[in-house]
């Protein structure tokens, strides 16, 4: 079922930004993560627009993997929380697909299935992130373990690790973890794979054999103090909505749910159709900006399930012209940056993107 409000994907967009990526880590190979149903652009036509540049895909999970080859995708593809299941491994095997091993019970998983196959294999680090990985002391030998395993191709072994504070950079913690993975993984000859986004756009030396851009391909920053125009990125998605009212309300009345906003003069008001349902944030605070008509204005009171309301009086001298039925507002894309809502809502264009594309597909 279609709702009011509508999403644009721009895929001279992401390409760009797949090509940003590769002139920032020009020696290395770019694993373009389109998990999260490509935060929410689509995970199918995403991968389509990026097949002639990219070198493989990651995603998050064997289901996310079987919907790209299940599309005739047949690039190469990473799942980045490799197999959970014995079912995960034999559809693994029959798809090709590059499992990474973060925990024990996946070797264990590993050594107990049945089915001869070699698999493609990333082995995990924990550098400091904490989250999933093996201990780095444990490295050399779960490394042998795997290059001697008759279930894994041991001459396409890959070593990876991910960051937690490379968005920072300021912090000297990403350092630390590069130096933590170098020092685990010295005297073993394998690819290796660091750099997310903000890795590839801040921290060159974490520029080894394989890239992994993600927010970055959606023209959003990972950087809260550095724009996506400054990092060279174009805006993939556009979120419109239309409005359904415009109507004149006076001096102190109140809108929206819990009446928390007074109007502080007679003024003009509009109502667009979207909201939370539209995966727009719930959050998004009182003079949060909308686009509209060529300048900007303001939501007033509270997110409503399909609602929002916005000032409609002339709110910039350049651009008078009136709000009517029939609009459309940007609730973020070309004109309005997606990171910039997201802040206002205290939230991050991760999670916008992914809500909204996600509610919208």
């Amino acid at each position: 079922m279609k709702r009011s409000a509508r999403i644009t994907i721009h895929p001279e967009a992401l390409q760009h930004n797949l090509n940003r990526a590769r002139q920032l880590a020009p020696k290395s190979k770019i694993l373009a993560v389109i998990k999260a149903n490509a935060y929410g652009h689509g995970s199918v036509a995403t991968a389509g627009i990026l097949y002639p540049i990219a070198d493989a895909f990651a995603v998050s999970c064997v289901p996310e993997a079987i919907v790209l080859r299940e599309a005739g995708i047949d690039l190469p593809i990473t799942v980045l929380q490799g197999h959970q299941t014995t079912d995960d491994l034999r559809i693994a095997a029959e798809l090709e697909l590059r499992l990474t091993i973060h925990d024990d019970h996946q070797l264990i998983l590993l050594d107990n299935y049945s089915h001869h196959h070699k698999f493609l294999i990333n082995l995990k680090i924990d550098s400091g992130m904490h989250r999933l990985g093996f201990h780095p002391e444990r490295t050399g030998a779960l490394f042998k373990q795997l290059q001697k395993h008759v279930q894994v191709k041991a001459d396409e072994l890959i070593l990876m690790t991910h960051f937690s504070c490379a968005d920072d950079l300021q912090s000297s913690y990403t350092e630390e973890q590069i130096t933590c993975f170098e020092e685990a993984c010295l005297n073993l000859t394998a690819p290796r794979s660091l750099a997310n986004s903000a890795g590839i756009l801040g921290w060159r030396k974490s520029h080894t054999d394989w890239v992994r851009p993600g927010i970055m391909l959606y023209g959003s920053s990972p950087f809260s103090n550095k724009s996506a125009s400054e990092c060279g990125l174009q805006v993939a998605m556009t979120f419109e909505a239309p409005v359904i009212s415009v109507h004149s309300l006076k001096k102190g009345d109140s809108i929206g749910y819990a009446a928390t906003w007074q109007c502080p003069k007679d003024m003009k008001v509009a109502v667009i159709a979207c909201g939370y349902a539209d995966g727009y944030p719930r959050h998004a605070a009182n003079g949060t900006p909308v686009w509209i008509n060529g300048s900007e204005t303001e939501i007033l009171g509270r997110i409503s399930m399909d609602m929002i309301v916005v000032n409609a009086d002339k709110h910039d001298k350049t651009h008078e012209q009136d709000i009517k039925v029939g609009d459309f507002a940007e609730m973020w894309g070309r004109n309005l940056s997606v990171d910039r809502v997201a802040t206002v809502a205290e939230t991050i264009s991760y999670e916008v993107l992914c809500n909204a594309g996600n509610i919208m597909s």
